[in-house]
């Protein structure tokens, strides 16, 4: 990790403001029941090697959760997540897809230009051996895409595809070495991953100030997971109104306290114009003589 690259200047950055909001939101939602606090790791485009025969080739997942290690590389964080130190690829890889990225996020499921299913190439498939030799010269090997990473060489149970532009959800699950695409309704698109207890769906909200559709964990109640702001925020917005309740409980207990005083009061007042000494108007109501002879005074 700490002798590959962790970025590649002459790469171009996120595309849009969006590829970094949506990623954050991801990893602020996530709650992993099944896992102890500190045994997961979530990337967000960072370079993620796969294959040490090829130790300089990489993909930038938009965003990744890996299961199963530590939080931090050896009490480190991370540069990059290299497969062969960590021994275990993503579970989940989610793709945001930008202009001109079908065809590398999405393989064979992308459409052409006609609208019709696109045939995965030889580009797709991992390259695993150098090209035969031609004019006794090696061909160049070509790096697999994305899609053929995910499926072939990682073999990530779990690949999701998300488009800020159309909103469509698309969820791909590793079925017999290949991914199948998963039926999302449309009206409720959301998903379930059982491994984990949890599910990802499209929420309408607002997050960072910014209002729109956006992919967000739920619960097996089916409540979307909050952030750490907004949990701090509904804490305090809890304790706000338990310190209002306690209040006014205070101001109702201190009403009734007067009303049953002046009761009292009242029922001492008509035993001294019954003709009872203070001594006993004191004794039968538990006030003070002093309070009784005020009240006669008055």
């Amino acid at each position: 990790m700490y002798d590959l690259p962790s970025e590649n200047p002459e790469e171009p950055g996120s595309p849009d403001e969006f590829h970094d909001l949506q990623p954050q939101l991801l990893s602020r939602t996530l709650r992993l029941s099944a896992y102890a606090a500190g045994q997961w790791f979530t990337g967000a485009d960072l370079n993620l090697y796969y294959d040490s025969a090829h130790p300089q080739w990489y993909k930038r997942p938009d965003w990744f959760l890996a299961v199963d290690v530590p939080r931090l590389y050896q009490g480190d964080l991370r540069r990059s997540y290299v497969i062969w130190q960590e021994r275990r690829a993503p579970f989940v890889v989610v793709e945001l897809l930008s202009s001109g990225t079908e065809k590398e996020d999405l393989g064979p499921y992308a459409e052409t230009q006609s609208g019709d299913l696109d045939v995965i190439s030889q580009t797709d498939q991992p390259a695993s051996t150098i090209a035969p030799p031609v004019n006794g010269q090696a061909l160049a090997e070509k790096t697999p895409s994305k899609w053929a990473v995910y499926e072939q060489i990682l073999r990530v149970p779990y690949y999701i595809v998300f488009s800020r532009h159309t909103n469509l959800l698309r969820f791909f699950q590793l079925v017999g070495g290949h991914y199948q695409e998963q039926p999302v309704d449309p009206q409720q698109p959301r998903l379930w991953l059982p491994e984990l207890n949890l599910g990802l769906g499209v929420w309408q909200g607002t997050f960072e100030g910014v209002s729109r559709l956006w992919l967000r964990w739920y619960d097996t109640q089916g409540k979307w997971i909050a952030t750490d702001t907004e949990q701090a925020l509904e804490q305090a917005e809890q304790a706000l109104a338990q310190a209002e309740q306690e209040r006014y409980d205070k101001e109702q207990a201190l009403q009734r306290a007067n009303q049953a005083e002046a009761r009292l009061q009242q029922v001492a007042r008509n035993l001294l114009q019954s003709g009872i000494s203070i001594a006993q108007v004191s004794q039968l109501t538990g006030l003070a003589e002093h309070q009784v002879q005020q009240l006669q005074a008055e």
